[in-house]
């Protein structure tokens, strides 16, 4: 039978000496053999009990409640365990990942971004129960997830989008109108990039625009003012009855 003594355990696991002679002290995790000089052995056992102290540190548990759960749980329910951990950590870490990247996104709508206006977001994203995709069908969802536009991605089509908004907020300072060249320029291009994020699905087109237009608040959409999508709408009728 192979047996470990404490310095080849602390090599193999990148676990310290001092580590492993704390648990043997505390009877946390005591080595099961000890030869005629006093020299301590971990048994494949011991190891097994060591795998599962180690995952479940890394699960935040005190020492006290990880003492008391070895012998309750096998090493295959502290696996699960720690692999629904890791699933949640994943959730958290792609969050972080998009929240940044709406802001890098937001950096490019908003040249002059105002940490009132953040504030803001944050406060909204965690307080929404109600997000805008909960408005479509299933069938719907999966379209719309996949393809539809947010500040969180960092596509091709989110960065025409922005450029757009850009584009309408410069034209709005300016008082240049809906109807002018400019706005029906924007309006060629937003026709575009719907068609290429919609497939061409009209009647989904209307139905994602009437939920654009309901408060921020209530969709967690990206709030665009109220001056914008007005711009947007009234260029978009301008050129649609040409």
């Amino acid at each position: 039978m192979k047996r470990w003594t404490t310095g080849e355990v602390s090599k193999q696991r990148n676990i310290s000496i001092r580590t492993l002679r704390y648990y043997d002290q505390i009877k946390l995790l005591t080595p099961s053999f000890k030869d005629e000089h006093g020299k301590r052995y971990y048994s494949e056992e011991d190891l097994f009990q060591l795998e599962k102290i180690i995952v479940l540190k890394s699960l935040s548990l005190p020492l006290e409640e990880i003492r008391l759960l070895l012998d309750q749980l096998t090493y295959k329910q502290i696996l699960i365990s720690h692999y629904n951990y890791l699933q949640e950590q994943s959730s958290k870490l792609q969050t972080s990942i998009a929240n940044t990247t709406s802001l890098i996104n937001m950096i490019d709508v908003e040249q002059d971004l105002s940490w009132d206006h953040i504030s803001k977001l944050v406060q909204q994203s965690q307080s929404t129960t109600r997000k805008w995709i909960d408005y479509f069908q299933d069938d719907e969802k999966i379209l719309l997830q996949n393809t539809i536009p947010s500040l969180s991605n960092n596509d091709e089509i989110t960065h025409q989008y922005i450029l757009l908004l850009n584009q309408v907020e410069s034209y709005i300072d300016q008082g240049i109108q809906a109807d002018s060249l400019q706005g029906i320029e924007i309006a060629n291009k937003l026709i575009e990039l719907s068609d290429m994020t919609f497939q061409g699905d009209d009647n989904l087109i209307e139905k994602f625009w009437k939920v654009r237009k309901l408060p921020a608040e209530e969709t967690g959409l990206y709030p665009i003012s109220t001056d914008v999508l007005e711009f947007v709408e009234r260029c978009i009728n301008y050129v649609s009855t040409k």
